[in-house]
This record gives structure tokens, sequence and C-alpha cells, in this order.
């Protein structure tokens, strides 16, 4: 995704992303305009080319740092990029000043786009983790209606789940959902 209010920086841009491999490009004429998408759209790099006509940049490259795994560039003029950098650094997002060099660009472009590779892999790790813990949770909520209504041990309720699980061919979570559903309701 392109967010530039500048049309000749625009088609710039979108020449040297396509140089770089990426086929497709959302360009964005506003930081209104690139908030509202980016809630509902994905990307695998964003570049802001700052200032924009209604905000200078630094605050949307913030925002889609929180919304996104994407890589984020921030084009800035060179005045202002120690300042602009010290401010939003921390959130993974790279600073380039303006005017922009080839290969600088390519290089930060490709370890903004390694960058969104790892970052989507954490996140990916950590929703697997916490459908795990999920799973984990409702299963010992199942344990403890069979313990309580059924006079189960820990073991007992323990087994009996991984016994219904094997014998129905069912996982152990839509088990634990099923007695939940017969014992709470």
């Amino acid at each position: 995704m392109i967010i530039s209010s500048a049309d000749q920086a625009t088609e710039l841009l979108a020449e040297l992303v396509r140089s770089i491999g990426f086929s497709s490009i959302t360009v964005m004429r506003s930081g209104g305009e690139a908030r509202r998408s980016l809630i509902d759209m994905d990307c695998d790099l964003i570049l802001v080319n700052a200032p924009l006509s209604d905000e200078i940049g630094d605050d949307l490259a913030l925002f889609a740092s929180e919304v996104s795994t994407a890589g984020i560039l921030l084009l800035i003029k060179n005045a202002f990029v120690d300042d602009v950098a010290a401010k939003v650094e921390d959130a993974g997002i790279l600073v380039i000043g303006k005017p922009i060099l080839r290969p600088f660009f390519f290089q930060a472009a490709k370890l903004a786009s390694t960058s969104h590779k790892r970052i989507l892999g954490l996140k990916n790790e950590n929703d697997r983790l916490q459908d795990k813990i999920m799973e984990i949770r409702l299963v010992d909520r199942a344990k403890c209606i069979l313990i309580q209504y059924l006079d189960m041990t820990e073991k007992e309720a323990h087994r009996h789940i991984e016994k219904l699980a094997m014998d129905k061919r069912k996982t152990r979570r839509e088990i634990a959902e099923s007695i939940l559903r017969s014992y709470e309701e």
C-alpha cells in the first residue's frame, strides 16, 4: 500500500515497489482514507510518503503498526528524519529521508518485507497457542463438571474425556464443549 498525496511521487514509488517484486499495489491519497482501509485489509508493505494532505504521516504509520503486520516505511524530508525516527522506531517503522536513494530504498523495503514475514509467523504462532490455551481451559472446566456431577476424580475425568474423544473420533475440545452444554443448561 502506498499512501501519498503527491501524484508524481506516487508513480515513482509504485515503479520502485514493482521493481522489487510487488505486483498488487493499492494507493491511498490521505491519512483518513488509509486508516479506513487498513482496518479491513492486510498488506505486506506500507509506504507513507509524508506529508499527506490531511496529516504529517507519522501518526498514520504508528496506527498502521498497531493494526497491521505489514513492514512500514515512512518517507520524510531529510531535515526531520532524526526527530521522526525517534518517535516511531520503537513501533518497528523504518524512516527514510527524501530525496530517496534507490539502493537504500531497496534495502529498506526488503528489510521491511522480511520483518513482515517474521511478524506474521509470530502472530500465527501466538494464535495457535491462544487456541491451545482455550482448549485446555475448556477441558479443565469439563473435568470440573464431571468431578462435581459424576463424583469422578480428576484423573478419571481426564481419562473419560480422552476415551470419549478417541471413541467418537472427535477432539478433546469438542468433547469438552459437549459436556459443558449438557451440564450447564
